[in-house]
């Protein structure tokens, strides 16, 4: 097998609010959309983020009306503090505080318009493992 891109796809009530929420804070472009379904990418990246309506009869009936409830997108990024600051200046609330675990990562997290949990987070933490190990991530 070959993996060409990776991708995470989340049933969501409304796809244009929670691809707007991405778009304006978090830095990511429609690549593109369609009624009930947008997908998302950021040029420093190499994943796409796909929203889809619940509901939509093209998804298997036993997943049409699930909801990305459980899933979180976690971001790795260089100023976690800044992050944090630029977030909270742009009125998102901040549903988990700055938490550090004792394995030295590090992470904020933030709930889109439908609930979607978006976490923050870096390895700076006194606890954290060698870089090199997640800069494959």
């Amino acid at each position: 097998m070959r993996i060409t891109a990776p991708a995470v796809s989340l049933n969501v009530t409304d796809v244009p609010a929670s691809s707007a929420f991405l778009v304006r804070h978090f830095g990511f472009h429609e690549e593109m959309a369609a009624n009930g379904f947008a997908s998302l990418t950021r040029d420093d990246i190499a994943m796409n983020v796909i929203f889809l309506r619940r509901g939509l009869p093209t998804l298997p009936a036993d997943q049409r009306e699930d909801h990305a409830g459980g899933v979180i997108l976690a971001f790795t990024v260089d100023d976690l503090e800044g992050e944090l600051a630029r977030l909270q200046s742009e009125g998102v609330t901040i549903t988990m505080p700055l938490t550090e675990d004792a394995w030295g990562e590090r992470a904020f997290q933030v709930r889109d318009p439908n609930g979607v949990i978006v976490q923050l987070l870096d390895w700076n933490g006194a606890g954290a493992p060698d870089d090199s190990v997640h800069k494959n991530r």
